[in-house]
């Protein structure tokens, strides 16, 4: 049921994509809860996981791959529509490309995603509850924001003067964050990788 869940946001996220082409403001601002949505099934997929005992490794690689295509596949989108500017997308690719690769070796050792950081610090900011919803709801704003400023840009709207800068600065502290939980997972990992077999 989760893994279900989790795979079921792929097609909501290329009809959400879908409708953001048709460029009708109506349809636009529509989707503004619809990417909500989206976002909020990140949450939902792992809370059915837990309670009904379904939690796996296959369950959780799943659910970060997910995560990391629907990032990857939003950012580059809203850089094709003109809302953010091209490094955005090109760091998420290299952060996600970079953690991912080295998150397989702990992976290989049957150990999740999430219990590979073993640095206190480090576990806080990548594997704790509210860091991953922290994060999950500033990325969620973000794209939810810029959904919005993509509707009023489409209506040729005043509001899209302010609205954009808003929507770009939330983009760019999403990066940040971003970046912060991706450093100590590429730097564990890697001092991991310097042990002697």
């Amino acid at each position: 049921m989760a893994n279900a869940i989790t795979l079921g946001r792929m097609p909501l996220l290329f009809i959400y994509i879908a409708l953001l082409h048709l460029r009708n403001p109506v349809i636009i601002f529509w989707c503004v809860p619809f990417i909500i949505l989206i976002m909020l099934l990140d949450m939902v997929d792992g809370m059915v996981a837990r309670r009904l005992n379904e939690t796996s490794l296959l369950g959780s690689a799943l659910d970060i791959a997910v995560d990391r295509a629907l990032e990857i596949i939003l950012w580059v989108v809203f850089c094709h529509l003109g809302l953010i500017p091209l490094l955005i997308p090109l760091i998420v690719i290299t952060r996600g490309t970079l953690t991912d690769a080295v998150r397989c070796v702990g992976t290989c050792n049957g150990e999740s995603a999430f219990n590979q950081i073993k640095n206190p610090l480090g576990r806080f900011l990548v594997s704790s509850r509210f860091m991953r919803n922290f994060y999950g709801a500033i990325k969620g704003t973000a794209f939810a924001v810029l959904t919005l400023d993509f509707g009023f840009q489409t209506l040729e709207h005043a509001w899209s003067s302010w609205i954009h800068p808003v929507a770009v600065l939330i983009s760019w502290m999403t990066i940040v964050l971003t970046l912060v939980r991706g450093l100590p997972v590429i730097l564990e990992e890697v001092s991991f990788l310097k042990k002697p077999l």
